[in-house]
């Protein structure tokens, strides 16, 4: 709920017609896809996001699916990821978290005086959501890419020989010191609830930025890094689809490749 108020405040900011549709959790999935059928017939919305995880008894694979690829502004539909994989990223929306992480690394290797392309980059973690198209991105900058996840063996040996990290595991605190070469750029994609000192809950990622900071050349906190990337990115997204719909080139090119 957190994360859908920011992504309505957001586009509110940026002067775009905005719409929520909160459904109950009784929801059955033929009602929902008949909603994202309406919307993709509706000319007054260019994008069209589902926000995950669905109620089990909801095939979500077949709800993304239904969305019009035009529309997807999550990047999740079987055609954009495809274009994503085959090198035709400038034709697709990109998944925003990756797309948003995509943009720091660049800002902190230019920060650090180096460029992207020839690092190796580790990105931990497996998913459709982040990992996958993660390491699609990293591999259009140039970068050597190694998947990585939770039962990847002697996985901290492997984590501290990366120049760029990427943690998107769902693990709080996973990546410790032991996991991070000195210089290297951290970009940490978990967001995990996990209890203070205090007894209240506080948002951690998967990397332990107190033993991992004084190490690394940049990294991102958790919150306030990746999270507000991907929010933007979701805007982009959405601006260029109306953009596309009006038949207009769009007004930013934020595709992967060189810099």
């Amino acid at each position: 709920r957190v994360y859908v108020a920011s992504k309505g405040r957001a586009a509110e900011a940026c002067g775009f017609h905005s719409l929520t549709h909160a459904l109950p959790a009784t929801t059955g999935e033929a009602e929902l896809l008949a909603l994202v059928a309406g919307l993709n017939a509706d000319r007054a919305i260019h994008g069209i996001l589902v926000q995950l995880p669905l109620p089990k008894a909801i095939d979500a694979t077949k709800v993304l699916e239904a969305i019009d690829p035009a529309k997807d502004v999550d990047g999740f539909h079987p055609l954009n990821v495809g274009l994503l994989a085959t090198g035709q990223a400038a034709r697709a929306p990109l998944p925003c978290t990756p797309h948003g992480a995509l943009l720091l690394a660049r800002a902190a290797a230019v920060g650090l005086g180096r460029g992207l392309a020839g690092m190796h980059a580790v990105v931990v973690g497996r998913s459709n959501i982040v990992g996958k198209p993660m390491a699609q991105l990293l591999l259009a900058e140039d970068c050597t890419v190694t998947l990585a996840h939770s039962r990847t063996r002697d996985l901290a040996a492997l984590c501290k020989s990366a120049d760029l990290l990427v943690a998107a595991v769902g693990r709080p605190r996973m990546l410790g010191a032991d996991c991070v070469k000195p210089g290297a750029i951290v970009l940490d994609v978990g967001i995990n609830r996990v209890a203070g000192e205090d007894g209240k809950s506080r948002l951690a990622g998967d990397v332990d930025f107190a033993a991992a900071a004084p190490l690394a050349g940049a990294i991102t906190p958790v919150p306030g890094g990746v999270g507000p990337m991907t929010i933007a990115m979701l805007m982009a997204n959405a601006l260029k689809a109306a953009e596309a719909a009006a038949g207009r080139a769009p007004a930013m090119d934020a595709a992967p490749g060189p810099r």
